[in-house]
């Protein structure tokens, strides 16, 4: 009988502890850190959570791998991370913290920018192909999977044959850094939304404007 109750408690706890995992949340924003990436284009991620801070009142602090902050919404939690392993290793950095913090797969969200998008347009993913995107291509050899959601956010494709680099690590030209605040705020609640309502709800209500 003891044993019984034993295998009960077990039970009991491990149901709490994956019922508590489904309440939190992993926001991650690529972008490269140092002085000369900001501002740029391929910062996009960053600056999205920059602006999420803001709105929700959290400040970010440095740990292993990445800047965290973190705000509670109606009894979720949601953790924002601004990976520091640059573009081209972010897996490594959501890899870790999907582990350490227990958060589910179906709980993550990566927000990064996309060329093949004009500038502002928003579209929320459940999976998909890297489309040459480094960041996103080493997360998904991290996660070992391409169904994952991510956010993809429009940067535009403004630039001539050959100058792709150039252009995601340049500057907001002054007409897109006018413009830039309001669709920031925007993606702000996006993940809101996401966050409280799930992800199909949250495409059909977000996705393309």
């Amino acid at each position: 009988m003891r044993k019984f109750f034993e295998f009960l408690f077990l039970k009991e706890k491990q149901l709490l502890e994956e019922t508590d995992a489904m309440k939190k949340y992993l926001v991650i924003g690529l972008g490269n850190i140092g002085k000369e990436y900001e501002d740029t284009r391929h910062n996009v991620g960053f600056l999205v959570l920059d602006k999420l801070s803001d709105t929700q009142n959290f400040s970010f602090e440095t740990h292993k791998l990445g800047d965290l902050g973190s705000f509670k919404i109606k009894g979720r939690s949601v953790l924002c991370l601004k990976p520091s392993t640059f573009m081209n290793l972010s897996g490594k950095s959501v890899k870790y913290w999907m582990d350490k913090e227990k958060i589910p797969l179906e709980n993550i969200l990566v927000i990064t920018d996309d060329i093949n998008l004009p500038f502002g347009t928003l579209r929320l993913k459940t999976k998909g192909s890297d489309g040459g995107h480094n960041g996103l291509r080493d997360i998904q050899n991290s996660l070992q999977t391409v169904n994952y959601n991510r956010l993809r956010v429009g940067v535009g494709s403004e630039f001539s044959k050959g100058r792709q680099v150039d252009y995601v690590l340049g500057k907001w030209n002054d007409e897109e850094r006018s413009a830039l605040p309001e669709r920031l705020e925007r993606a702000g609640e996006l993940i809101k939304s996401f966050v409280l309502a799930g992800v199909k709800i949250t495409m059909n209500a977000y996705n393309n404007t």
